[in-house]
């Protein structure tokens, strides 16, 4: 996620110059057919680029306006898992009883399910970001990690784990009713905001939107440059690629948002915000070990 006010021109220019030598060269072939062709013949009229770039806005603000709504929902999600996360580190930190249980059996416990619980987020983040990330297997013992292994969809598996100890303690009487039913709501909302996160990354975003903004952007480019060249000449190039130049960057913006959870500059800081739940569970159950936050990089952007 950018973190920064203004976008080093770097960066735009390595997301654009593909497309900018395409525009520059439309618009210089645009030109000289105008130039050495069309001139003798006709004139294009000036309302085609004029609806031609009416249709390309409304093409562009759809686009824009979905990508960001895919992405700000994903951001909401980890929001939400977030909030949860602290309240079943609270909740299994505060809520359990000892009842007969040693002082040792009694902590183990509940740093087992705390520590389960990072790995579940970190085992998340790896399917939503299709990588190969072996935090998870830090924090489950060698059993646990043997038997979620064993299915596709890890951070389910483990889940399931949280699901059967916190059943087993119910009927160890260390939980009452009520309380049990929290924790259990918790587990439901971990397995919500998991398949939420998922419905957007397999949910792929319209692929003909996408190719007939740039199709109309080409054609919008080359009859403005046919249109201009007649008044202003060779710098109806430059003209041509200028106006071009703000569609383009205008919609490579909104597109970049499609994906939220790809490990890029502009996707939700899913490293960030998982560091941060594992740094405040840590805490929360007495923990030496802790990792440092994850820091910007350049200063302008985090992953």
């Amino acid at each position: 996620m950018l973190i920064v006010q203004n976008i080093r021109l770097s960066r735009i220019l390595r997301n654009t110059w593909q497309v900018d030598l395409i525009m520059i060269f439309s618009c210089t072939a645009a030109y000289l057919l105008r130039t050495f062709l069309f001139r003798h013949h006709f004139e294009v009229p000036a309302i085609i680029p004029t609806v031609l770039g009416t249709a390309i806005a409304f093409f562009v603000g759809f686009n824009n306006n979905q990508s960001y709504d895919r992405w700000w929902e994903a951001r909401k999600i980890w929001g939400g898992l977030v909030n949860d996360s602290r309240s079943w580190a609270r909740s299994v930190t505060c809520y359990l009883s000892q009842n007969d249980m040693s002082d040792a059996e009694f902590e183990a416990i509940k740093i087992k399910m705390v520590r389960r619980h990072i790995a579940f987020l970190y085992a998340l983040k790896a399917n939503l970001r299709g990588a190969t990330d072996e935090t998870y297997h830090l924090y489950l013992d060698k059993q646990e990690d043997v038997e979620s292994n064993l299915h596709k969809n890890v951070p389910n598996a483990i889940l399931g784990l949280q699901s059967c100890d916190l059943e087993m303690l119910s009927q160890k009487g260390m939980i009452d009713g009520f309380r049990f039913m929290e924790m259990n709501q918790l587990i439901v909302k971990f397995c919500d905001g998991m398949g939420m996160s998922e419905r957007i990354k397999n949910t792929v975003f319209p692929t003909t939107y996408n190719y007939f903004t740039k199709i109309f952007i080409w054609l919008f480019v080359v009859s403005l440059t046919l249109v201009i060249s007649q008044y202003a000449g060779l710098a109806s190039i430059f003209l041509g690629w200028l106006v071009g130049f703000v569609y383009v960057s205008t919609q490579i913006n909104g597109m970049s948002l499609i994906n939220p959870f790809e490990n890029n500059a502009t996707a939700i800081p899913l490293n960030q915000i998982t560091r941060g739940i594992e740094i405040n569970l840590l805490e929360m159950i007495g923990a030496t070990n802790i990792p440092d936050p994850v820091l910007p990089i350049n200063e302008e952007y985090v992953l």
